[in-house]
């Protein structure tokens, strides 16, 4: 095998860290009028938790299955990779299966037909044979239910693009960003049922996903020299003060008066579904800051009080299906306490609490998968 790729190495705690950050901040950005839910990214600048779990999610896919591929051969790691894919798929249809299911409950059980269609699940009242069919073919999302098909489909077509990385890294990672411009210059996405496109543009977001692959097989010593750049330093910090900026004008009327309209509208909307430049940009400047001061040898990855999140991150897909069925709960709990802050706190506080325990019982039993049996007595 010819390659070209320098893959990093060791198990690097600070993705499942990161990871276990993303799952926190999707759940709490998922229940609507929530106050604790300002201490999450999104609310300081123009990328947030989806764009950090893509980017994980693509480089830890190419960190796990390159080497399986190296080391087994190309048909294995396919293979295995669409074991993962597999699992993914029947997560999602579980998840899709109890969301609906506790959705139409809660509208019948406390005759509330609005909260049918605030979650995007009528079209079940209407044609629910079709309905269901398309949400097994990924095209009917209910809300809240668009990144884990986003992240079946990235899985499903990686394999090609992890056998080009693996000898051609900077070509394909060119590649990538030339679908992504097409596809926004075009208009390109994938249809939605009933009417529609997809909220997480596939042909946009697999930049990101890519982007992270090829930091894994191939990008690690150029993201060593970069994080030493004065110049690329003070570049990064300054685009954050000024997304922070926008994005606060976006949100205050009041504030955004300070700055020229066309500016603030340049901004707002974030153009989310496509991943606008912006964006991508600002994920960007943000990780190389993190990269920059938080190293994969820092001793605190090692204290305690991270232990929750690295375990949510290890264990994340367990974590989140239960965060994005947590956070209609944690909706739920809100309208009928009329939403206080104090309600507010102990919602989100319950939940994360929640997804740690599924977490750190998901950790648990992964070990004892692992155990070795007892030795038999001796007679």
């Amino acid at each position: 095998m010819n390659l070209k790729a320098t893959l990093a190495k060791g198990r690097d705690l600070r993705l499942d860290l990161f990871r276990g950050v993303a799952n926190w901040a999707i759940f709490l950005d998922h229940i609507p009028n929530n106050a604790v839910n300002w201490i999450t990214t999104r609310n300081y600048g123009f990328s947030d938790a989806a764009d950090l779990f893509v980017f994980i999610s693509g480089y830890t896919a190419a960190f796990v299955y390159a080497r399986m591929m190296i080391q087994r051969g190309f048909i294995i790691g396919v293979t295995r990779l669409f074991k993962r894919v597999w699992q993914l798929y029947v997560a999602h249809v579980l998840l899709f299966v109890i969301y609906v299911a506790s959705i139409g409950w809660v509208a019948l059980r406390y005759s509330d037909p609005e909260i049918i269609n605030e979650f995007n699940i009528a079209g079940l009242v209407d044609s629910p044979i079709q309905t269901i069919s398309q949400g097994l073919l990924l095209r009917f999302k209910p809300l809240n239910l668009d990144v884990l098909p986003l992240y079946i489909v990235l899985m499903a077509c990686f394999g090609p693009v992890l056998w080009l990385l693996l000898r051609k890294p900077n070509l394909t990672m060119a590649g990538s960003i030339a679908l992504y411009l097409a596809a926004r210059h075009f208009g390109w996405n994938l249809p939605a049922y009933p009417s529609g496109v997809w909220y997480f543009n596939p042909f946009c977001w697999q930049v990101l996903f890519v982007l992270g692959a090829w930091v894994a097989v191939a990008g690690i010593r150029e993201v060593r020299v970069a994080i030493r750049l004065p110049f690329l330093l003070w570049t990064a910090a300054l685009y954050l003060v000024f997304a922070f900026l926008m994005t606060l004008a976006g949100r205050f009327p009041e504030f955004g008066a300070l700055f020229p309209t066309w500016l603030v509208d340049t901004f707002n909307p974030n153009d989310k579904t496509n991943l606008a430049p912006y964006r991508l940009l600002h994920f960007m400047a943000l990780a190389f800051l993190v990269t920059r001061f938080v190293r994969k040898d820092w001793p605190g990855l090692q204290w305690k009080i991270f232990d929750p999140l690295i375990k949510c991150g290890q264990q994340s897909l367990q974590v989140f299906c239960v965060g994005v069925f947590l956070s209609f709960v944690g909706h739920f709990i809100l309208m009928m306490s009329y939403g206080t802050l104090w309600s507010q706190i102990w919602v989100s506080t319950a939940g994360l609490a929640i997804m740690t325990t599924v977490a750190y019982y998901g950790n648990w039993s992964k070990r004892q998968d692992k155990a070795p049996a007892p030795p038999h007595p001796k007679n």
